[in-house]
């Protein structure tokens, strides 16, 4: 009506009159959008952030409401298009156009704000959807395309949906890599193989910290030196990894470690070497019901123990071994429920390894590492209480020594 009114102002010639209008289109567009932008946002983000939901917020954040004024000027020039006959058609198809762009970008952002609400709550840690949205976003997207398309070569959309489906195999091709990280998704998260969160370590991708991402093309993993692996989600997925997620759960972290004894030192242990032992509160009941069963074992079976040798007799390095149990056993920070284990491994050339193999009641990696330190500083320094030495390769200060000599 108002162009109408307009329309003995306009020059006379069609072609000019349908230009004047698209320029006073465009004035009205441009003012209409000015006003959505800068009046009516604007007000609505100011009451947004009073309000003390988040989703709104996130809202704002994204956006969605911005994206959404896209669209005033495209409804303007659509529903006025019919006032320049000669480009009706023209701006009608450019108007729904860029309408469905606007559309794809405020879902898209939605999904957007959707992940990061999600992210917020408390069942993010116990399911990741980042890898669902980005497949509702990648089909959206695909049909948003395909839809569009549609509208610029003024084609019937369902007819480009059945020409898809002949296209299947080159569009496998183009998309080999998305297929299967998408597979690969789906598998991480219905199995649950790891989350956002977890400590994963994937010696072929030289990753190993925490999972910060799980996308739809790639997974991020934050080493412990801050630095950043991206590894395409199917080939992690192909690959072996591990996810240390149990042992954080379970309460417990491993320590498995061994001393390496030196052979040498190994020796049966005599009634002043007992002597010695029974002062160590630790293994002195150890000792006594040992020394007792061995005593009663060699006079039941008429044994000459004036000779270490013959009989049973203790020896150093099994009361060191139950030496270190008993102070395993004493020390707090040492998992009790858990496998506790000291045991002899194969002799080697570098020595008898005694392994140790408990778990500490602490998974913090800062603090797991002091117990770990404590227990083998403590151990490393009674050894020559035993009357044992650590084997280690001759250094220079050996070296020094045999010249001296």
């Amino acid at each position: 009506m108002i162009l109408e009114q307009l329309t003995p102002y306009l020059p006379v010639n069609p072609l000019m009159q349908s230009l004047s209008i698209l320029g006073i289109l465009g004035i009205v567009s441009l003012g209409a959008y000015w006003i959505t932008e800068k009046v009516i946002l604007t007000l609505l983000t100011r009451m947004f952030r009073k309000t003390r939901t988040q989703l709104d917020d996130i809202l704002v954040n994204r956006n969605i409401f911005n994206r959404l004024s896209y669209m005033v000027p495209a409804l303007i020039f659509y529903n006025f298009a019919y006032a320049a006959p000669q480009f009706t058609a023209f701006i009608q198809r450019a108007s729904l156009t860029f309408m469905a762009i606007a559309g794809l970008l405020v879902i898209n952002s939605f999904i957007n704000a959707l992940r990061d609400f999600y992210k917020q709550t408390k069942y993010h840690e116990r399911l990741d959807i980042n890898s669902y949205l980005q497949i509702t976003k990648l089909i959206i997207n695909i049909l948003g395309s395909v839809v569009i398309v549609g509208i610029i070569i003024n084609k019937d959309t369902t007819l480009l949906l059945s020409g898809l489906g002949a296209m299947t195999a080159v569009i496998m091709l183009i998309f080999k890599d998305t297929i299967l990280s998408l597979v690969a998704s789906l598998q991480i998260s219905s199995n649950d193989l790891f989350k956002v969160g977890d400590w994963v370590e994937a010696p072929q991708f030289s990753a190993d910290g925490d999972a910060v991402d799980i996308g739809l093309h790639t997974v991020k993993i934050q080493n412990w030196d801050k630095t950043i692996s991206v590894i395409p989600t199917h080939k992690l997925i192909d690959s072996t990894f591990k996810n240390w997620r149990g042992m954080s759960e379970s309460g417990g972290r491993r320590i498995k470690r061994s001393l390496s004894i030196d052979m040498n030192s190994i020796s049966l242990c005599n009634a002043e070497t007992l002597d010695r032992f029974r002062k160590f509160e630790l293994i002195r009941e150890y000792v006594n019901l040992k020394q007792k069963e061995v005593v009663e074992h060699n006079k039941t079976n008429n044994i000459d123990s004036a000779e270490l040798i013959n009989g049973r007799c203790l020896t150093n390095i099994g009361t060191f071994r139950a030496y270190i149990e008993a102070y395993l056993r004493s020390n707090s920070q040492i998992h009790k429920d858990m496998t506790f284990l000291v045991r002899q491994l194969d002799p080697t050339e570098t020595g008898l390894p005694i392994q140790i193999y408990v778990f500490t009641n602490d998974t913090d990696w800062v603090r797991y590492e002091g117990i770990q330190a404590d227990i083998f500083d403590h151990l490393l320094a009674i050894i020559p209480e035993f009357g044992l030495k650590v084997f280690q390769s001759p250094t220079g200060k050996d070296f020094s020594k045999l010249r001296s000599k």
